[in-house]
């Protein structure tokens, strides 16, 4: 026993070591210059952007009136990341055999503890820890938490403007006490994930997303705002709930609707004119509306819809080339996209977009949407309008022996598609008839898209995909899956089509760059940059995106290319002191060191008080 207990405690002091060395090549990166700070003793404490922990030396304890209030011992911010990353490490294995949502919870309060106590060391762990982490704070956990908020709440977080504010929203914005803020993620709580209308609880999601925004693109996080706009909840479970923290009563429709978003919008824009709005998880009609009502107003962009039409195309770019094909092949590939909502039509979008720069005006693309109904023909007679461009003609679903509202198995078995993508919300979709009828693709490698959120809600898993599908096709997901062991030293690799490899460049991008608005260019640049990252090795191995742990230089390249498509396209005002001339005349080099120098490093600042 004592024997077991030494090599236990050897295996965590050699992981110590490595995270210490880890910490310490990044701590190294930058030099923090003093903060200002209008507060002293247990305030600075009790504040998570100034606090310390043990870590304040002793001449700032005199200095700031903390003498007294803190043990005497003084602990280093290297020393304080090992100690939590020891906790951490405990609680997984004090959880081992506990139901799975047990364990994800578990991680994210202890997680949401230290934010709440400490957020200059709690960004340092999510960074050097980014891979475990971002399923955590992130894409799945975070649709737990939103589904348990009312009960998970403890202290508030960001900001919430509410149908009841209506009118007072231009003075309530003063009450946010950051002087500047360049990110704000917003949602109304309406489809978070797919999971639904979950409500004033849905602010889950801006939170988890900024705090993307922290660790992969570097945005100052007293410089970010999450926000929920509630406007009501028609989910009645939540209306009953004792707990639920949000309006009790109907979600609002039409012009009340619109009028609260407008309100909230030149709320912002009226105190931070150079914030960037992320829009996430609106239900489909508010999401296209609100995207085209506001999209060359503000600085603004939908990432259900245009961030993951982004990750989506860079994947279907990835599979032209892991065919061994050029990429203007692109237009000639036969797509199958299930599910016409925000994301499915965002994909499609942007996909027409790409084809027609490469086969121009005449372009004719081989895509096949399909709904709950089935093949989506212009035969129909309740066609959304935001679906009716991708409508088949009576004709051409002739040509592959189809008929008005074709089932799923149909479409594949009879257009034996290059591309299988799936953004449903439907779990298990993709079954083992349709998988198995992939093998008769027109591709010799063909892909497969589970991407809806969160894992409950992926159409397969990545293990019945490479089981019927075939040892030779390319999977992604929009949740993580293990790779798949395909015996004989093979792998089934997993690509996690995942928008954190996106949004955080688009909106780093365009802040950096002062962008006025953020364009279809930008982020179709965003999207080739990615697609372009992976080498010809990796991506014929079926890797289609990049290591998570690689997310930060992934974001300065993404981030790079949306501002040399913001200056193309003559939209870049400069960021501080950097002007449009100076953006204009640097090479596509430099343009990755001049961003990446804007990013945001976690390091302990020596605190000044000042009266």
């Amino acid at each position: 026993m004592m024997w077991r207990r030494v090599v236990a405690r050897s295996a965590a002091a050699a992981s110590s070591v490595r995270d210490l060395r880890r910490f310490s090549m990044a701590a190294a990166t930058s030099i923090p210059g003093p903060c200002i700070v209008h507060k002293r003793g247990a305030d600075i404490l009790h504040d998570p952007w100034f606090n310390k922990d043990t870590g304040f030396p002793a001449t700032e304890r005199d200095r700031l009136g903390l003498r007294g209030l803190l043990p005497p011992r003084v602990i280093s911010f290297e020393q304080q990341y090992a100690r939590f990353m020891e906790s951490y490490r405990s609680l997984e294995k004090n959880t081992q055999g506990q139901k799975d949502d047990f364990i994800a919870l578990s991680k994210w309060r202890i997680l949401n503890r230290l934010h709440d106590r400490n957020e200059t060391l709690y960004y340092r762990v999510l960074i050097n820890n980014i891979k475990d982490f971002a399923p955590v704070i992130y894409t799945p956990t975070v649709g737990l938490v939103c589904q348990n908020y009312s009960g998970l709440f403890r202290r508030p977080r960001g900001m919430y403007f509410s149908a009841k504010d209506k009118g007072e929203m231009m003075s309530m914005i003063y009450n946010w006490p950051a002087h500047e803020v360049d990110m704000i993620v917003l949602t109304d709580g309406s489809r978070i994930l797919g999971l639904g209308d979950l409500g004033v609880q849905g602010i889950g999601i801006p939170i988890g997303k900024l705090d993307m925004y922290v660790a992969a693109a570097g945005i100052n996080p007293q410089r970010i705002l999450p926000v929920m706009l509630d406007v009501g909840t028609n989910n009645q479970k939540l209306l009953k709930d004792r707990l639920y923290l949000g309006l009790r009563e109907p979600r609002l429709e039409g012009e009340e609707y619109l009028s609260v978003v407008d309100e909230f919008m030149e709320a912002v824009h009226a105190r931070w004119p150079k914030a960037i709005v992320q829009f996430e998880d609106f239900q489909m009609k508010w999401a296209f509306e609100t995207l085209q009502r506001y999209r060359k107003r503000f600085c603004m962009f939908n990432d259900d819809i245009q961030g993951t039409a982004g990750v989506a195309l860079a994947g279907l770019l990835g599979t032209v080339r892991a065919q061994g094909r050029p990429l203007t092949d692109f237009a000639n590939q036969k797509i199958v996209v299930v599910g016409a909502g925000s994301a499915g039509l965002g994909v499609l979008n942007m996909a027409l977009q790409a084809v027609s720069r490469m086969a121009g005006p005449v372009a004719n693309p081989h895509f096949f949407l399909l709904d709950k109904n089935g093949l989506i023909t212009n035969e129909r007679n309740d066609i959304d309008p935001a679906a009716a461009p991708f409508a088949k003609t009576h004709e051409e679903i002739k040509s592959f022996g189809l008929q008005e509202g074709a089932s799923l198995i149909e479409v594949v078995k009879k257009v034996k598609p290059h591309v299988l993508l799936g953004l449903s919300g439907v779990g298990g979709l993709f079954n083992e008839e349709v998988l198995k009828a992939m093998r008769e693709s027109d591709s010799i490698k063909p892909a497969i898209f589970a991407m809806s959120n969160p894992t409950n809600n992926a159409e397969c898993t990545a293990r019945d995909a490479f089981k019927h599908a075939g040892e030779q096709i390319v999977f992604g997901s929009g949740s993580p899956f293990e790779h798949v062991d395909l015996g004989n030293g093979k792998i089934g690799h997993v690509n996690q089509a995942n928008n954190m490899y996106l949004f955080p460049g688009i909106g780093l991008g365009a802040l950096v760059s002062g962008a006025r608005f953020i364009t279809d260019g930008m982020l179709q640049a965003a999207a080739e940059c990615l697609a372009s990252y992976m080498t010809d090795d990796e991506i014929q191995r079926g890797i289609l995106y990049p290591s998570i742990d690689s997310i930060r230089d992934i974001t300065a390249e993404v981030g790079a290319a949306v501002l040399r498509a913001a200056v193309a396209e003559e939209l870049a005002e400069g960021y501080h002191d950097v002007g449009t001339k100076e953006l204009v005349s640097m090479s596509k080099e430099e343009t990755v060191e001049y961003v990446k120098r804007n990013m945001w490093d976690p390091v302990y600042s020596p605190l000044v008080h000042e009266k």
